[in-house]
């Protein structure tokens, strides 16, 4: 904006003295006046949007932590550095709501969105055609957005949109993956091998198993394949194999180009951040690159740059842009960067065996650490910073009219936590590991930069921060509740004092049809979750599957519900140990929390298998705890800190504490009321609804928001739902 009225005083200085020059000149009195100069038209800063997926405050040297090792991330401290850390923000647990709280500015319990959605999930709790999300805010004043990389809204099953999605949702171009997380290893590396040989999804150098420092690398070409011999581990320590694999290919080790690719290969299966099916909406129309199409194979980082670093540069200048490049890194399953993205010695530690623990948590610091790699390349080759001759990055705000805004979509997973942070309570819980998250803004809207702001901020917030950059009315413009407030003034201020005095997040189970569930996944052998969408994600996050086809040699039968994990235990007759020995813990599947500037209140409950009744129970429990923004070492919400537990009877300060967070708590939660009927969520029943039904029972007839009775499909049976609650819910 700063850099918008300086250009806009420019142009009027000029035309100033030209018409002064103009009236000295000379010439007669009868002259024609000059003409007027043109009309300035300032337009608000551009927007660049970076989420980071699975990157949590834990992992961050700019927020005062890292752990005894932290991923290098030299560019993003550059933007630190010049801009503001908000260093006390909390997001959702798990990765769809903490986006759609950025996105729309509302809390999980307006749309339904408690979980990362999956392939179970109805469309009610997806976001629907009615949200008003940032692109739409943002075409008030004339913005263009594009997005890149991973969505993971709404769509595409159980969704009319299918994989249109981020068009419908306002979104002029999308790049990327509808979906929410990269698939799994292909273990066989395109076929090459059996599955298991290859735990990272490429053949290896020689020295470790099956590896190999030469062969024949087979690219898909429409109905064929190009080849090439590659030789040799590459300078950055590439093998050939995954030299091959970043090309987009699948290496034949210790072989030569054939004409034809030899029969065992397969290049249609998905292989974690390298192969998976990519979806572009543009001008009103959707594609789908299979996996035989060269854009949806090659390293992700690189391509979610690549697609960005091409659509703005081909932004004209009439009008200003939003870019949001949402990585699909580190998220899971963990698997080598190219080498040539990776700055630090941390290559040199890594191995060919990506189930290994501790091979993981450097793999995790390599994908961030590749991701930082990636968006200097974007910075720079789209003019918003420079390169020095070392190679780093040169980020001036004050260069470019371009606000730029870094955050982390949730907590880190629980394998890659660094300390003092848990790693027992981390990513799809409501504590601190789980819910804070880096927040850096950047730009010519900054006063005073390379401060920090220790004021509580939620993602929500994000949302109209930038609906302010961009010069909207976000409460003319969006009709439904919102629950952000103001993030400008602390840009503008570095004196403003706290706008928040609560924090809030939540996670849940999103709404399947007939009440369902995704089924249960074990971890370390003692925790039952329900978070997993499915069999290849539960056993890519180290799980043992109980659900539908399970296979693993530890489960006593397949279950729908975690209680029934314990009710089996509880059966069985084989295993002498008695029942508290043995049982699982169960994984929250409705949590919250909410905080002040001291105290923070943790709210959890599910089903546990009720061993007198033989059925489940629920099992809810609160905690209080106190907690702070220290550094190194903050106070966090650690097992055996919570005060309900280890510190009765409460201090007055203390009980009068928790009593307060208690009516937050139950305040925020009591703000969203049922409008049975209401499918637009415009808080009335009425004859737009039954409209709406109609179109949509005739032309999908599946899952959506008209879906009432949550049973997968729109029909009679949610039309009289509508009628009988017609002229209800007004506001």
């Amino acid at each position: 904006m700063k850099h918008a009225i300086l250009r806009a005083s420019a142009l009027l200085a000029l035309a100033t003295t030209l018409a002064a020059c103009n009236s000295g000149s000379g010439g007669s009195s009868n002259s024609p006046n000059p003409p007027p100069p043109p009309p300035v038209t300032e337009l608000p800063p551009n927007i660049l949007f970076v989420i980071m997926d699975d990157v949590g405050t834990d992992q961050m040297t700019s927020m005062g932590y890292g752990g005894h090792e932290a991923p290098a991330m030299p560019s993003i401290n550059a933007i630190a550095e010049a801009g503001v850390r908000f260093r006390n923000t909390w997001s959702m647990p798990e990765c769809s709501p903490g986006r759609s709280t950025l996105l729309t500015g509302r809390y999980p319990l307006r749309n339904n969105v408690y979980q990362a959605l999956g392939p179970n999930d109805l469309a009610n709790s997806q976001l629907d055609p009615w949200e008003m999300t940032v692109p739409k805010v943002l075409k008030e004043a004339g913005y263009e957005s594009g997005m890149f990389g991973k969505f993971h809204l709404a769509g595409p099953e159980h969704n009319e949109a299918g994989n249109g999605t981020p068009m419908q949702l306002g979104w002029d171009h999308f790049y990327g993956w509808t979906g929410g997380l990269p698939g799994s290893i292909d273990t066989t590396a395109g076929g090459v091998a059996p599955a298991g040989t290859y735990s990272c999804g490429f053949v290896p150098a020689e020295g470790e198993p099956g590896g190999a420092n030469a062969g024949a690398c087979y690219i898909p070409q429409g109905d064929g394949a190009s080849c090439t011999e590659i030789a040799g581990v590459n300078e950055f320590g590439d093998s050939p194999g995954l030299q091959c694999l970043t090309q987009g290919g699948v290496l034949v080790p210790n072989a030569s180009c054939e004409a034809t690719p030899p029969a065992e290969l397969v290049f249609n299966r998905e292989n974690a951040h390298y192969v998976s099916p990519l979806v572009v909406n543009s001008e009103g129309e959707v594609e789908e690159a299979t996996l035989l199409d060269t854009r949806a194979r090659g390293f992700r980082s690189t391509i979610e740059v690549d697609a960005a670093i091409d659509w703005i540069n081909s932004r004209g200048t009439d009008k200003p842009w939003m870019a949001t490049i949402s990585f699909s890194s580190p998220h899971t399953p963990l698997q080598h960067p190219p080498g040539h993205l990776l700055r630090s010695d941390i290559r040199e530690s890594l191995t060919a065996d990506c189930a290994n623990p501790i091979n993981q948590r450097r793999l995790a610091d390599a994908l961030i650490e590749a991701l930082d790699t990636e968006l200097a390349r974007l910075l720079v080759e789209t003019g918003i910073a420079t390169e020095a001759e070392d190679g780093s990055l040169v980020y001036d705000p004050a260069a470019s009219d371009t606000m730029v805004v870094v955050i982390g979509d949730n907590g880190s997973f629980g394998p890659t936590v660094k300390l003092p942070f848990d790693a027992t309570r981390a990513k799809g819980s409501a504590y601190q590991t789980g819910v804070w998250v880096p927040l850096i803004v950047a730009g010519p809207l900054v006063e005073q930069p390379d401060r920090d702001v220790e004021h509580m901020v939620n993602t929500v917030d994000v949302f109209r921060l930038f609906a302010d950059i961009g010069g909207v009315d976000v409460d003319e413009v969006v009709t439904r509740e919102i629950d952000s407030v103001d993030m400008l003034p602390y840009l503008a201020n570095p004196a403003q004092d706290a706008i928040r005095d609560i924090n809030f997040t939540q996670g849940g189970l999103n709404i399947q049809a007939n009440d369902g569930v995704n089924p249960p996944c074990v971890f370390t052998g003692s925790l039952c979750s329900h978070t997993p969408t499915a069999k290849n994600v539960c056993e890519d996050n180290g799980g043992v599957w109980w659900g539908p086809g399970a296979d693993d040699p530890s489960v006593l039968k397949e279950v729908e519900h975690c209680w029934q994990v314990n009710e089996a235990i509880f059966l069985d007759t084989a295993d002498p140990r008695p029942y508290e020995a043995k049982k699982m813990d169960m994984a929250a599947t409705v949590y919250q929390a909410v905080r002040n500037e001291k105290y923070k209140l943790v709210r959890n409950w599910a089903l546990d298998y009720d061993t007198v009744s033989g059925g489940p129970v629920g099992v809810e429990t609160l905690e209080f705890y106190e907690i702070d923004q220290a550094v190194p070492t903050p106070k966090l919400d650690l097992a055996g800190r919570d005060l309900l537990a280890s510190h009765l009877p409460l201090t007055d300060e203390e009980q009068a504490n928790l009593d307060a967070l208690k009516l937050a708590l139950e305040t925020i939660l009591a703000s969203q009321k049922a409008c049975p009927g209401d499918g637009n969520g415009d808080g009335v029943v009425d004859a737009t609804d039954i409209a709406e039904y109609t179109r949509i029972s005739e032309e999908w007839g599946g899952s959506s928001t008209y879906d009432f009775n949550h049973d997968g499909v729109t029909d009679a049976a949610d039309l009289a739902i509508i009628n009988d609650n017609l002229g209800a819910c007004p506001q």
